[in-house]
């Protein structure tokens, strides 16, 4: 069972931290000496271990943890299309591995361009309009398994019970928020899709 999963590196940095020239590289106006930005040294990184065998099998995510605004994300636009290619201010152009993946997490998306939500496949919604049930539903899909993998993955509750559950839930959570909403006063606001979270990572805990 060991080989169902795969090593994964995360990178996190935050790109409004640094400069431009710290997050991509840039080349000295006097020496014309060129320094490596931490983009590019993430991404060079995971060309090497792209091919280095005792390396390749490992997943590689490059996670920008910060706001999105048109200075740096426009300069990645190259990497964002098809061709997944990284284009530096010193002529570089460096190709980005299968084994590597660009995650953004943002708080908004309210100086971003159009441009940049198609590329990065963001899609932003309030919790309040998104609603708690979706978790339910992943949840759901979670439990059923996945037949269809190798090795099956086998499911945690079994049919018809496995539905049950889910009503059941449903009607819970439905009772129980309202409640906590209407009859409850918190220290510290919640939200409800973190309760429902919550509560869901320990039931399946305990089913575990």
């Amino acid at each position: 069972m060991d080989y169902w999963y795969k090593p994964v590196i995360v990178d996190t940095l935050n790109p409004k931290a640094v400069t431009m020239g710290e997050l991509f590289g840039e080349v000295n106006k006097f020496t014309l000496e060129w320094t490596e930005g931490i983009v590019s040294a993430i991404v060079k990184k995971a060309v090497e271990d792209m091919e280095n065998e005792n390396e390749s099998f490992k997943k590689k995510w490059i996670l920008f943890d910060g706001p999105v605004d048109a200075l740096w994300i426009e300069n990645m636009n190259t990497v964002l299309d098809d061709n997944k290619m990284l284009c530096l201010n010193n002529g570089q152009r460096i190709k980005m591995p299968e084994t590597a993946t660009m995650l953004f997490e943002v708080n908004d998306l309210k100086v971003a361009s159009p441009a940049t939500v198609s590329r990065c496949g963001m899609v932003y919604m309030e919790p309040v309009h998104l609603g708690w049930q979706p978790l339910l539903e992943s949840w759901y899909e979670e439990m059923k398994g996945e037949p269809t993998a190798d090795p099956p993955i086998p499911p945690t509750i079994i049919e018809p019970y496995l539905t049950e559950c889910r009503n059941i839930l449903k009607d819970i959570f439905t009772r129980m928020l309202n409640i906590i909403r209407n009859s409850c006063k918190e220290m510290v606001q919640s939200v409800d899709t973190n309760l429902v979270s919550s509560c869901l990572k320990l039931i399946t805990i305990y089913l575990n």
